[in-house]
């Protein structure tokens, strides 16, 4: 069985989709023959949604990514497919799931998941395509090989900026090759910090309904704050860099966060707190700037986007993804309003496989190993947020109980038009029954079209 996006099933499962792509790609080709095609590829640790000014947020500033967004697009429904690191990032670098990929979790210490030596990842693909590649800051897959860039710009210290002017060599380059920068912050990744002129009061911070409203939350969430500012330096630093090296006007750039914010509720969860993401795109070529599109696009979708921008997407591409170029100029594409997700770890600790399908009003979580409890990310339970839950004995975490956090059904089916916040579990209702194997039905279908080792758990246990 090919992959979901093989040629075939992705004119089959996509129709005017794919033809549109097809007519993009050709369209793009012929408007711009000979035109370098640069690619920036901005990936901070964990970001949520809401935490820049783009993006509603009235306290953080973040002028690089509005500046970024007023140039180009800001998608409202973007996401990861697994909400930790190393799992996420191999799929960006793949267009494949993680159960694909082989990077069921982490890549680091005793931890020790690697991706599949076959597995063809963007790096290698763009360097066969001409490209030069680097890789900037936070790396996190394995193996090399698999991941393997021409050259690595090592992180100085957690500065960003700093970052940003390492890299400003290799963008200035005088090479005819186009350029493919993978630049990874260690912001906003706990442990935060106050530093400089990047610190906030608590009073002043908003916190999500997600999370509880207490002394101890505000004051993590006022670090947090900080730490997504001097994310933002380094891209608003490498804007500036792309502009005084004459490649502003060729470079492609895409700004994403690796999974949600690192608060219990969020990162390692497959509640939109912890898969919905920021995503902002500037095509150097788009005839349209400041849009802002609902298309539902995972980052499943990085990876083809990137290669159909620089002309090298194989004539038969075997990815999950596929490229959303396309409707970068779209508010409401047709055929973007579905996405998947597959978590299986995060530590080697953490076996707790979900799978989820979700559309514009409801979402499908699959907890395969509900009769587990679900387990905590060591930084995450050690956050003063939700150690002073647990000091003040309370049962309700943000919207949820403590108990229902910690203990999940097999199933968690939510109306996310009458419930965003996903708390009122409808797949025992029986008004929902319908609804609920219309789900399953699709979720499993996707597990065969991806080659999910855990489609077996359908039947088997």
């Amino acid at each position: 069985m090919k992959y979901y996006w093989g040629r075939r099933q992705f004119l089959k499962t996509v129709g005017l989709g794919a033809a549109s792509l097809v007519a993009s790609r050709f369209a793009f080709a012929q408007q711009h023959p000979g035109q370098s095609r640069n690619v920036l590829l901005y990936v901070v640790d964990d970001h949520g949604t809401d935490d820049a000014g783009c993006y509603g947020n009235p306290v953080i500033k973040t002028p690089g990514l509005d500046a970024l967004a007023r140039k180009g697009t800001r998608f409202t429904h973007a996401f990861c497919t697994t909400a930790s690191c190393s799992a996420s990032r191999s799929v960006i670098l793949t267009g494949l799931h993680n159960h694909a990929t082989g990077q069921y979790g982490h890549q680091h210490g005793y931890n020790h998941f690697v991706s599949f030596p076959h597995i063809k990842s963007l790096p290698v693909l763009l360097a066969g395509a001409g490209y030069r590649t680097a890789s900037a800051g936070k790396y996190h897959v394995a193996p090399e090989e698999v991941y393997r860039f021409q050259q690595y710009i090592k992180a100085n210290g957690r500065s960003p900026a700093q970052l940003a002017d390492d890299c400003k060599q290799f963008i200035a380059a005088q090479d005819d090759s186009p350029f493919f920068l993978y630049f990874c912050t260690t912001e906003p990744h706990r442990p935060f910090r106050r530093e400089g002129s990047d610190t906030f009061d608590p009073k002043d911070v908003i916190a999500p309904r997600y999370l509880p409203d207490t002394p101890a939350c505000r004051e993590e969430l006022a670090k947090y704050y900080g730490s997504v500012q001097r994310a933002d330096k380094g891209l608003l630093r490498l804007i500036e860099i792309l502009k005084q090296t004459g490649r502003w006007n060729d470079t492609l750039i895409l700004y994403i966060s690796d999974n949600g914010i690192a608060f219990p509720g969020a990162k390692t969860t497959l509640y939109d707190p912890g898969m919905r993401l920021p995503c902002v795109v500037r095509n150097p070529y788009a005839s349209k700037k400041g849009i802002v599109t609902d298309a539902m696009i995972t980052w499943a979708d990085v990876t083809p986007t990137i290669l159909d921008f620089a002309g090298a997407l194989p004539d038969k591409p075997e990815f999950h993804g596929r490229s959303f170029l396309p409707v970068l100029e779209q508010q409401h594409p047709q055929g973007w309003d579905e996405i998947y997700a597959s978590h299986t770890f995060h530590e080697i600790t953490m076996y707790y496989p979900m799978r989820v399908v979700r559309t514009r009003r409801h979402k499908l979580i699959w907890n395969i190993a509900h009769k587990l409890d679900c387990p905590f990310a060591s930084d995450l339970y050690a956050s003063a947020t939700w150690q002073d839950i647990l000091k003040r004995g309370e049962t309700v975490y943000g919207k949820r109980t403590v108990d229902a956090y910690i203990h999940r059904p097999k199933f968690e089916l939510y109306d996310l038009q009458n419930d965003p916040h996903e708390i009122n579990n409808l797949a025992d209702d029986p008004d929902y029954i319908e609804t609920l194997e219309k789900l399953k039905r699709k979720l499993a279908r996707f597990q065969e079209r991806t080659k999910d080792p855990w489609v077996l758990k359908w039947k088997y246990e």
